[in-house]
């Protein structure tokens, strides 16, 4: 009877997990990738480089990088990533909010294993400097990891239109 209440306990943390996934849709664009291990019969190890927008404001994009394992478990989706991640955020045209936002808002999510982990990009306003904070960092439902990163986006003008305030957006 045990084992039935975990199992019950375990469907349900995994069907949170796809469902805060199916909100966040947005598939990463895969820019390019570098092996760090060779593997003579399976995919190698490699870091790789994405690149997302800003689902809620536009004119800012976000480029992370993150090692993925190859190997079997790899291959198969059976392979714990590691939480070294790291991001840079840019403005890339003239900031237009789509709407209000919320201090540490989910940006992008993406599982970093079968079932526990998952990378999660973040963003905040500092409103006294008019900037945007994007922050990256792994989680688990037990246990969290401490590497993180943080990447800012100083609201310029853009061409002859003033910047948005960030804090004008914070709801």
């Amino acid at each position: 009877m045990v084992w039935r209440r975990g199992l019950t306990a375990l469907c349900g943390v995994a069907c949170l997990g796809l469902a805060a996934g199916a909100a966040l849709a947005q598939e990463p664009d895969r820019i390019f990738d570098k092996s760090t291990v060779w593997r003579p019969l399976t995919p190698n190890d490699k870091l790789v480089v994405y690149g997302i927008d800003d689902p809620d404001v536009a004119g800012v994009a976000c480029h992370y990088t993150q090692p993925e394992k190859g190997g079997i478990k790899g291959t198969l989706g059976l392979a714990e990533e590691v939480s070294d991640i790291s991001l840079s955020c840019r403005q890339v045209g003239p900031v237009k909010f789509k709407g209000k936002m919320k201090q540490g808002e989910v940006v992008f999510s993406e599982r970093r294993s079968l079932i526990f982990k998952s990378m999660q990009i973040v963003r905040g306003c500092d409103a006294k400097r008019n900037t945007l904070i994007y922050m990256v960092y792994s989680d688990k439902v037990v246990q969290g990891s401490p590497k993180n990163s943080t990447s800012t986006v100083p609201l310029m003008p853009w061409g002859t239109e003033p910047p948005p305030k960030c804090g004008d957006f914070l709801g």
